[in-house]
């Protein structure tokens, strides 16, 4: 295959992928906080900068297949910061009882959201790991007015994340996009502890939808089941893969 049509074919992928976003968007945007009972899985989605929780249909209905997990989300406005988010973040949380195991996966912004709740809020109280897929923790160049004061590269809020993720107990995986045009880089997006999974050929918003990624999640959802705990439990309703 020729350079230039390996690279129409990225762009194309990339462009599909923000067209399904957009037919997502009206979707979730209120709570969405399941029942839970002890014991269960309980993963938290927190969506990027201008989307909405709709976006994540797709890798919820694979979750929560797959692991059995039952998946909260939240809708945050655009052009908010980090630190607002997080307390959304927080109020959701907190309607998630204790005796569960907590997973926070977050896109983009969400993945700061994510570990700016559990490094700097008391959430690794709460959560047992975070996920993020093409989050920009070493800072992109964004507007200022487009939470760029919380992302932009001299960020003091990134700075902060970046130097005290080694003393937070909560265990992180950094999912990197090689082709993002958005957060470029493998160094942009890794948190700079944990492990990292550098998916090739793939766009900022292929994460989303990308089937590989999806499988990188439900195997650390997985992981974090202590050893000899319960899968799913017997009976409970499946729900339908949702596809678009």
């Amino acid at each position: 295959m020729s350079l230039p049509v390996a690279i129409e074919q990225l762009i194309g992928s990339e462009r599909l992928a923000f067209f399904r976003q957009v037919a997502l968007f009206p979707l979730d945007l209120a709570a969405v906080v399941p029942k839970l009972a002890p014991g269960d899985d309980a993963v938290v989605l927190v969506h990027g900068f201008c989307a909405s929780a709709g976006v994540f249909r797709p890798l919820r209905a694979r979750l929560e297949d797959e692991t059995g997990a039952r998946v909260a989300t939240f809708t945050h406005p655009p052009g908010v910061g980090v630190r607002r988010i997080a307390r959304q973040l927080a109020r959701l949380v907190s309607r998630i009882p204790r005796d569960v195991r907590l997973t926070v996966v977050g896109h983009s912004l969400g993945g700061v959201v994510a570990r700016w709740y559990v490094q700097e809020m008391g959430g690794h109280t709460r959560v047992c790991r975070t996920i993020s897929l093409a989050s920009p923790f070493c800072g992109v160049a964004v507007p200022p007015l487009l939470v760029g004061a919380d992302l932009h590269a001299q960020s003091a809020l990134l700075k902060r994340l970046r130097e005290r993720a080694s003393a937070c107990p909560v265990p992180h995986t950094s999912i990197v996009a090689a082709s993002d045009s958005v957060v470029p880089g493998v160094r942009t997006a890794c948190l700079g502890v944990g492990d990292v999974v550098v998916l090739p050929k793939r766009g900022h918003n292929e994460l989303l939808f990308d089937h590989e990624a999806a499988g990188i999640v439900i195997d650390r959802i997985r992981r974090s089941r202590p050893e000899g705990a319960p899968g799913p439990r017997a009976g409970r309703s499946r729900r339908r893969a949702f596809m678009l």
